[in-house]
């Protein structure tokens, strides 16, 4: 094998990936298996690709193609050349509406196929829920199928014909294969099933293309596809049906899906609860099914079938809708306890007329296996995905044997959407007959008959329990965290078992989470690969040195500690908090960069005047970025210009440092407007601070200490029930979560946590409205965003008379993530995906408003245009604004 990296690297047109990063990055999928690669090639072009293909087949080395990673049942990982298509290969290259097709690389997203056939009034029908990040060519391996299946079919239904590669540099069109020894069928081997995608799809032949869609690339490596696309509906109306049983919503799904709809999809109640506030958008009941159709008369239809329902036209409030069944796939990884659940059994079918009985005896196994699952899915189509709290470690065998034999008693598929992978290929013998699977091998063997595409998958299975990543890597290294860790129990392994991997970090439109991707678009610096290095960090026998891990280091660099994938992610995981422990550990007893110690101490400067328009000259010599100017700080602070506001019930307004020192017009604006409210506003005489900038380089001692500190000076007003109200949203949602894992054992911070609020959380209920006089355009604060939200801001803005337009996204500069060396260009990057472009299209009469302090500077340096915090807007409506003097 010796020479096969080099081979690769001067063959093949693209990123050859060798190193101890890549190789952990490609080691998981969404699935519970673990396989690390040799190595991983990413091809610029097809002929890339076929050249990589050439190289492994003359080394004798495995091939296992991949898309987005998503799939569960571990088809997408392999221990030989991973082939990723998604980093280059994403083109639509054509779309011919007279025909309606498309022809398209491998890597293309669905959601990016969709925008381009969109003007031309068509869709690419199959979507499954991780239609914003899965490729084409993910979806052409598993027959990928989605919501509207009932309507449009699964992928093999929408695919005219296939370019591929077999395993022995074969390259043809399906539609004009050569001569190729397939095998003789038995129709009667087959369930009278649309959504069966477990085994090969033998019976569609001589269609071949048809036949090799669902193949999990054990035949052959897609290198590109002409599509079919369907009319797009010109609306869209959806019922929600409530059923006061757990088995209504399986039971009605035969009766609507012979109705005019597009999809039928359910959940139950423990999904739901796991949506959190979305759960008060569905009608009452503890099983729903969410029909779309695009006649409303249809939709009142069949909410009239069940006792509880809601039709729902507004596509806002659909969309919202809709979050908690695409989330599903992540929410269900989580019990209500808190224990943890997995893929493996999740993606069973029976006849749709089949599934209430299916599911009744479904959960009475999983009752006798002492096991509990969380279940949702395509319902109009008898697929149902769950996830299932396994002992991973203590086995799990008997329950999928016995889960297999109730499908196949149901007329039922193994799979009928994600395909078998390595979860459901052994069990495929109690499915089929011996002679199905004897054909199944001799159709392998046409395309591959060195046994060399994505081996151990369908055909020569490797067992559904072997290389379970949780117990082939567990944690060498301790993982008790320095950080409570709350919802992980204080172990950074547990958190880092949080990324099941569905990919929602590799968005690149809506909400926050993941910035740094959205720029660089490198799976290390997705919230999931950083979880993943973690995770083997954890491990040990990939990523090596622990703590001190330049891979991990070097992918948390770009993290820009927003928080977003803490309200982005499914599952909730925290990247920001797990780079701050990683930090904590990784510089323990060591010098850190310069920039921790001049931004991370920023305050203690401030307070200490170090500060000032001769020091911020030479920040370059202290690890700050030469093109970021520092921000001078303001020729009084607030808390020293504060003289008193208001009477009235007493509220403390909470000097940060940065309101206090660099912004301290913003300070006195909200002191103003509460004062006009009838709020007694009162300030701390001493110096107060939450600990923010230690907490996010990682300094976690000093940011505990100082915490500790200002919650005991905070003593008096919290103990008195004062409500302490946070102007720099950064800081307010420390204090009101943060500092709970930095500090939750002292009973000071507990009680400042409970008794901190947003200034729009403490005005809203006390304005009268405004008339409707101004429009602003908002940049909302990420940790806010991640943390507590921002309703009642809308509430205070409506009710300022302000008509306010929210941007999505990262501002970019992120705190001190902005300012350090080697993070201008990304930190510009990302302002110049929303923020900065809304801001320099917006009408010079458009206020735009950033509470956080870097939004502001963000704002000011990157668009040269000053923006004002929701208490100076505000207060110029009531007319007690202070001016803007800095």
């Amino acid at each position: 094998m010796t020479g096969f990296v080099e081979r690769l690297r001067a063959a093949v047109d693209g990123d050859v990936l060798a190193d101890p990063a890549g190789r952990a990055l490609y080691a998981a999928d969404a699935s519970n298996y673990r396989h690390v690669p040799r190595v991983v090639v990413r091809p610029r072009t097809t002929d890339a690709a076929v050249s990589a293909v050439q190289v492994a087949a003359e080394f004798g080395v495995a091939v296992t193609n991949r898309g987005a990673g998503t799939s569960v049942a571990g088809n997408a990982t392999g221990s030989g050349l991973v082939l990723d298509f998604s980093r280059y290969l994403d083109r639509v290259l054509s779309i011919d509406p007279d025909a309606r097709t498309a022809v398209v690389e491998p890597g293309v997203v669905l959601d990016r196929l969709n925008d381009a056939a969109r003007p031309h009034g068509l869709l690419f029908g199959p979507d499954p829920s991780t239609h914003s990040r899965c490729t084409i060519g993910g979806m052409i391996g598993n027959d990928a199928c989605g919501a509207h299946s009932v309507a449009w079919g699964k992928t093999s239904d929408n695919v005219r014909g296939l370019d591929v590669l077999t395993g022995d540099g074969r390259r043809f069109d399906t539609r004009t294969p050569p001569p190729l020894r397939l095998p003789e069928v038995d129709p009667a081997w087959f369930p009278a099933l649309d959504r069966r995608v477990s085994g090969y799809r033998l019976d569609a032949l001589p269609d071949l293309t048809r036949a090799l869609v669902g193949t999990e690339g054990t035949c052959v490596t897609v290198l590109g596809a002409t599509l079919d696309l369907v009319e797009a509906p010109p609306r869209r109306v959806l019922a929600v049906l409530g059923f006061d049983g757990p088995y209504g919503a399986a039971d009605l799904a035969e009766q609507v899906r012979h109705l005019d709809v597009l999809a039928v999809e359910g959940i139950d109640r423990a999904l739901a609860e796991a949506a959190g506030g979305a759960r008060r958008l569905l009608p009452r009941g503890v099983s729903w099914l969410f029909v779309e159709t695009s006649d409303e008369a249809v939709a009142h239809l069949a909410a009239a079938l069940a006792p509880h329902s809601v039709v729902v036209t507004d596509p806002a409030r659909q969309r919202a809708l809709w979050r908690v069944r695409e989330d599903g796939a992540g929410l269900a990884t989580r019990m209500a306890d808190g224990g943890e659940a997995w893929p493996g059994w999740e993606d069973a079918a029976v006849p749709p007329e089949r599934l209430g009985s299916y599911l009744r005896e479904f959960d009475a196994l999983l009752a006798g296996h002492g096991r509990r699952g969380v279940t949702y899915g395509h319902f109009g189509e008898g697929c149902v995905h769950v996830r299932i709290d396994f002992d991973l470690r203590a086995g799990h065998r008997s329950f999928l044997e016995d889960a297999a034999d109730l499908v196949v008693a149901h007329g039922g598929s193994l799979s009928g959407e994600h395909g078998d992978g390595q979860a459901r290929s052994e069990l495929l013998a109690r499915m089929y007959p011996p002679a199905a699977i004897a054909a199944f091998g001799r159709f392998k063997a046409a395309f591959d008959p060195a046994n060399r595409m994505n081996p151990g998958r369908i055909v020569d299975p490797l067992p559904l329990d072997a290389d379970l990543r949780v117990v082939v890597a567990p944690p060498t290294i301790p993982t008790r965290a320095a950080l409570a860790l709350r919802a992980d129990g204080g172990d950074l392994a547990a958190a880092a078992r949080r990324c099941v991997g569905v990919g929602k970090c590799l968005n690149t439109t809506g909400g926050v989470m993941c910035p740094s991707y959205r720029v660089t678009r490198e799976e290390k610096h997705s919230t999931r690969g950083r979880a993943r290095l973690l995770f083997e960090m954890l491990n040990g026998s990939v990523v090596r040195d622990g703590w001190r891990s330049a891979e991990v280091r070097d992918a948390l660099d770009l993290c820009l500690g927003c928080k977003g994938c803490k309200r982005d992610c499914p599952v909730d995981v925290d990247m920001a908090t797990y780079k701050a422990e990683f930090l904590h550990h990784h510089y323990r007893r060591r010098l850190r960069p310069l920039a921790h110690y001049s931004m991370g101490w920023l305050p203690l400067w401030l307070r200490l005047r170090l500060v000032n328009r001769v020091t911020t000259r030479f920040a370059r010599f202290a690890g700050v970025a030469a093109e970021r100017p520092l921000p001078v700080p303001a020729r009084r602070s607030f808390q020293r210009g504060f003289a008193g506001g208001g009477t009235g019930d007493r509220v403390l307004l909470f000097p940060d440092t940065f309101t206090n020192h660099f912004d301290p017009v913003v300070g006195h604006d909200a002191a103003a407007v509460l004062a006009f409210a009838g709020q007694g506003v009162e300030v701390p005489g001493s110096a107060v601070c939450c600990g923010l900038t230690w907490f996010s380089t990682g300094q976690v001692d000093v940011a505990r200490r100082v915490v500790r500190r200002t919650a005991r000076a905070l003593r008096p007003w919290t103990r008195a029930g004062v409500p302490v109200v946070g102007l720099e949203p950064g800081c307010t949602a420390f204090l009101r979560s943060d500092a709970l894992e930095v500090a939750g054992d002292d009973h000071d911070v507990v009680r400042l946590a409970e008794s901190v609020r947003t200034f729009a959380e403490h005005l809203a209920p006390l304005l009268e409205p405004l008339p409707r006089s101004a429009s602003a355009v908002v940049q909302p604060h990420c940790h806010q965003y991640a943390e507590i939200g921002l309703d009642a801001d809308r509430e205070l803005w409506a009710k300022a008379g302000v008509e306010a337009s929210e941007l999505a996204g990262c501002c970019g500069l992120a705190g001190n993530f902005g300012f350090e060396k080697g993070h201008h260009e990304v930190s510009m990057a990302v302002a110049e995906q929303t923020l900065l472009p809304a801001v320099r299209a917006a009408s010079p009469t458009t206020a735009v408003v950033a509470d956080g302090f870097s939004c502001r500077t963000q704002v000011r340096q990157g668009a040269g245009v000053e923006p004002v915090h929701t208490a100076t807007l505000v207060a110029r409506a009531l007319g007690v604004a202070s001016g803007s003097a800095r």
